[in-house]
């Protein structure tokens, strides 16, 4: 098991138990509303098309699908939005048709704020939206790191465990922003340089599948 994935379970135990603590200990005459959130969460990722070679023998270089791991963090705007940090992560290498030189493993990292809406909070099974603007940054060991501009949508379910816990099923899509010559982990060897990836397009996708826990404060 990846140590992202040891942190990720980590995480969710701590929430699970703090999330029982609360659910099984005296509850106030009146609870008072949250005023933020703490989220932890596995995934299950696919996506991330490149282009390996030079310009006259380009071939496709593609990201191998696998698990990864995130967190976020919400302040609460009124009883069904909230303003949120998210921080999502994978480690992983090249499908082995793709392999390239080296076959380095890439690891993916979103910095992400924005804003998610509950459409009906006082349902049972609510369902919510997920909007973020921030900053995909792609590192390989021996290699620069690159950073660029990204967005991301999100949907899924929130099942209430408790009076301040809920589990999130969810699906997410990240599109990452780039120029079309924009070359990715370079480096140089005696004064001689060279890319191991170049962006097939102008955009970078990838797309997860999420389970989660979330616990309100």
């Amino acid at each position: 098991m990846f140590p992202q994935a040891r942190l990720a379970t980590v995480f969710l135990a701590v929430a699970a138990v703090m999330a029982v603590t609360a659910a099984l200990g005296p509850a106030p005459a009146e609870a008072a509303a949250p005023r933020f959130q703490v989220s932890g969460f596995g995934a299950y990722r696919v996506g991330g098309d490149f282009e390996a070679g030079e310009e006259d023998a380009q071939r496709s270089a593609d990201l191998e699908e696998g698990g990864g791991w995130g967190l976020g963090l919400g302040l609460y705007r009124d009883a069904s939005s909230w303003y949120e940090f998210l921080y999502s992560r994978q480690s992983t290498g090249f499908s082995k048709a793709d392999a390239v030189a080296g076959s380095p493993d890439v690891t993916t990292e979103y910095f992400h704020l924005g804003g998610s809406l509950q459409f009906d909070p006082a349902a049972y099974l609510d369902s919510w939206l997920s909007l973020t603007v921030g900053v995909t940054r792609f590192t390989a060991d021996g290699f620069s790191a690159e950073s660029e501009f990204s967005a991301s949508l999100g949907t899924g379910l929130a099942v209430p465990v408790g009076e301040r816990a809920a589990v999130l099923l969810g699906v997410r899509g990240y599109l990452t922003f780039v120029d079309q010559d924009t070359r990715f982990f370079c480096s140089s060897i005696d004064g001689i340089g060279s890319c191991l990836l170049n962006s097939s397009g102008g955009t970078v996708f990838q797309a997860e599948a999420s389970l989660g826990l979330r616990v309100d404060f």
